[in-house]
């Protein structure tokens, strides 16, 4: 009762305090605490993988990937050591899982969807050691060849992060879960180079359907110093270079996107549902926790030795797949495949890493294949390169199973370096979506803001102006003469806590009387003195016909418990009474009739 009475005025208060000096004076400071302290931890986070890979890769299997433009030259090296990747990939797997199961079991798998999970459920709280955990086992992971991304642990590094500032500042469990979501948004936005995307992400990575608006400017702000930082140290070229020659002109080619787009979508649901699999099998394995990682590992060298693609971020890898031919066509269509059963050995066995970068990989492969495969037979139909084909592929799978297409859409863009094709990848993207449904590839995702534990009661909003006082006043009550004592008045008040209603004799409204009223009389003159000496008769009162939404705003405003409810045309004429603990359990009872119908 109490928690659904504080969350109601809460709302009726941001809603009066939103957007303005209030908000700003408490969110301006905490975002750029948020924004410096992601854009900080993605260059520790970055400078690991980096080292970590020249350590397990570089030394232990004589290969280092190929990186993207925005990093450095995208160069196909040799290896030295084949037969050594699955020994090296398992031992990655195996120190990572003794530091996850031994340190913070909460670090383990994808890192974004325990951050969902600590917004929902956790009322914004991650453990203060999570965050240094999660950066080194999946500095590990990756580095060592695992198939995994750098998205959901700087994501979970970010929000544990968000959530320690957000106690820092002693933020109640709301806005804990806006520091947690901004935490989100700075971390991912800092480390792809994609503020813009980064801040809706964090809004919308929350629910399968819906945004977390609130947290919108603070987390626009986070991502802008976060990005700053990181892109300061990183440099400011996009991840993927510049593909600024990208240009959207004939129409006809929809229709290859829409078909690039159902394909996605199909892949996308293959990719979630092996991942889950794999990730239930191991659940059930009843070994020591950290031995499963060690055994996701071994699967995914021993895939690698095949097909060296699969190990690591996989980014030098998409901006080749961005070049006719630069990799074999039957290379690229075993990549869609491959990359999904060594992500889900790598990630669904209890690694630690994202799966965002194996997305872009697989979306990467499956586009430039269907590009490949479709440009000889279909001109006019088909872009003349890839990179378009290959950027709308990636944005499509990911914003798809991830269900964040604007955010999604949005980050790709800033990746790449180019807005040119937005439509022709929004409609790859919606296609997608349709033919995902409801597949998730975050199962802390809920609904929508109106089913998330976070906004229990708050967005059910519309019953707060449709509800009316006479559905929520108590017509049991006890009044008070105006001759009666205020020795009465004071055991009727005690009796039924709350301030009691003098009628005259003809029972119509004349005052009230409340227990601040009372406590400055004597004890020895309460028998003799009168309540209508000292009762109130500037009356606050409501309406039947008004709502339940402007009752509560008008105790929030005058600070008062109850309202006497009485007749619009007879202003005299008592009805009853609403107080806050009647609105509160008829609204109680209304919203539980819908969240059951939902």
């Amino acid at each position: 009762m109490e928690e659904l009475q504080r969350g109601l005025l809460r709302r009726l208060r941001r809603l009066r305090s939103f957007a303005t000096l209030g908000y700003l004076e408490k969110w301006l400071p905490a975002a750029l605490l948020i924004g410096a302290a992601a854009g900080i931890a993605s260059i520790a986070f970055q400078s690991a993988i980096n080292w970590a890979t020249t350590l397990f890769l570089g030394s232990g299997a004589g290969f280092m990937p190929p990186v993207p433009t925005g990093v450095g030259k995208t160069a196909v090296a040799e290896i030295s050591k084949r037969w050594a990747i699955p020994l090296v990939t398992t031992i990655g797997g195996l120190i990572s899982g003794f530091i996850v199961y031994r340190f913070g079991p909460e670090a383990k798998g994808t890192g974004c969807d325990a951050a969902i999970d600590a917004f929902h459920n956790r009322k914004g709280v991650i453990p203060a050691r999570i965050p240094f955990i999660k950066l080194i086992a999946s500095a590990i992971t990756i580095g060592s060849g695992g198939s995994a991304g750098t998205q959901g642990p700087v994501a979970q590094i970010s929000a544990g992060l968000g959530s320690s500032i957000g106690r820092l500042f002693k933020f109640n469990a709301h806005d804990c879960r806006l520091a947690v979501a901004i935490g989100i948004g700075a971390g991912v936005g800092s480390i792809f180079k994609a503020p813009l995307g980064g801040a809706i992400f964090s809004i919308e990575i929350l629910y399968l359907q819906g945004f977390e608006i609130e947290a919108l400017i603070p987390s626009a702000i986070a991502t802008v110093i976060g990005y700053s930082i990181f892109a300061s140290w990183a440099g400011f070229t996009p991840l993927f270079g510049q593909h600024l020659n990208i240009v959207f002109q004939d129409p006809m080619i929809l229709i290859s996107y829409a078909i690039l787009g159902i394909c996605c979508g199909l892949i996308g649901i293959l990719y979630s549902g092996t991942f889950y699999r794999l990730h239930n099998l191991f659940q059930q394995l009843k070994i020591p926790g950290y031995w499963k990682p060690a055994i996701g590992g071994l699967a995914t060298g021993l895939i690698g030795m095949a097909l060296p693609q699969v190990l690591g971020l996989g980014y030098g890898w998409i901006q080749l797949a961005m070049k006719p031919a630069a990799i074999p066509l039957l290379i690229m269509i075993a990549l869609v495949f491959a990359k999904i059963v060594a992500t889900s050995f790598s990630i669904g066995s209890g690694g630690s890493g994202g799966i965002f970068a194996p997305s872009l990989v697989i979306g990467a492969m499956l586009s430039a294949s269907l590009w490949a495969i479709m440009y000889p037979r279909f001109t006019g139909m088909v872009p003349s390169s890839p990179e378009p084909f290959v950027i709308a592929g990636m944005l499509a799978l990911f914003g798809a199973i991830a269900h964040t297409p604007v955010a999604a859409t949005l980050m790709i863009c800033e990746m790449s370096g180019t807005y040119t094709i937005v439509a022709p990848a929004m409609l790859a993207v919606c296609m997608a979506c349709l033919v995902v449904g409801k597949n998730t590839i975050y199962r802390s995702q809920v609904h929508s803001p109106a089913s998330s534990p976070a906004h229990k009661y708050e967005h059910i909003s519309p019953l707060l102006r449709t509800m009316q006082v006479k559905q929520a006043m108590a017509s049991n009550f006890e009044c008070l003469s105006p001759r009666a004592s205020i020795e009465e008045a004071a055991i009727t008040i005690q009796k039924t806590k709350t301030a009691a209603l003098v009628l005259d004799d003809t029972e119509h409204l004349i005052g009230i009387i409340a227990n601040e009223d009372i406590l400055p009389i004597p004890m020895e003159l309460r028998c003799t003195t009168r309540v209508d000496s000292i009762m109130s008769t500037n009356l606050i009162v409501a309406y039947p016909d008004e709502s339940l939404e402007q009752a509560l705003e008008v105790m929030a405003a005058r600070g008062v418990a109850i309202l006497p409810v009485v007749d619009r045309k007879k202003p005299a004429k008592l009805l009853g009474m609403a107080t806050r603990n009647s609105i509160i359990r008829a609204y109680e009872s209304e919203a539980k009739k819908m969240l059951k119908k939902q």
